[in-house]
C-alpha cells in the first residue's frame, strides 16, 4: 500500500526541496541595499502618525466581514448564470429565494447601520 503513495511522497520531497532552494538562493544572493526609504514603515504613501499598534474601531473589521460575506454570496451566481438553460424553473425560483434571502440581509444591515463609516 506504501508503494501506491510513494510517487506522491517523492513529488512532495522534490517540490519541497526545489522551493526551499529557490528562497535560499535568494536571500544568499539577493541584493541588499538597505535606505532609510526602503526600511521606513509604508502607510497609505504617507508618513505614519500613531502608534502602529493603536486600537482599530470594530466598524473597520465589520465592514470587512460583510464585504467578505456578499461577495462569496454573489459568486454563487456564477455557476447558476452559466446553467442557466438547464436548471428549469425550480432552479431559478431557488435562485429567486436566494437572491431574496440576500437581499434582505442587506437592507437589514443597512439600516442597522453597519454600512455607515463616521
Amino acid at each position: 500500500m506504501l508503494s501506491n503513495y510513494l510517487p506522491v511522497l517523492v513529488f512532495l520531497l522534490v517540490a519541497g526541496g526545489f522551493g526551499a532552494l529557490l528562497l535560499v538562493l535568494g536571500f544568499l544572493l539577493g541584493p541588499r541595499r538597505p535606505s532609510v526609504e526602503k526600511l521606513a514603515a509604508y502607510e497609505c504613501g504617507f508618513e505614519a502618525f500613531e502608534d502602529s499598534r493603536m486600537k482599530f474601531d470594530v466598524r473597520y473589521y465589520l465592514v470587512a466581514i460583510l464585504f467578505i460575506l456578499f461577495d462569496l454570496e454573489i459568486a454563487f451566481l456564477f455557476p447558476w448564470a452559466v446553467t442557466l438553460k438547464s436548471i428549469g424553473h425550480l432552479g431559478i425560483l431557488s435562485m429567486t429565494l436566494f437572491l431574496a434571502i440576500l437581499v434582505v440581509g442587506f437592507i437589514y444591515e443597512w439600516q442597522k447601520g453597519a454600512l455607515e463609516w463616521d
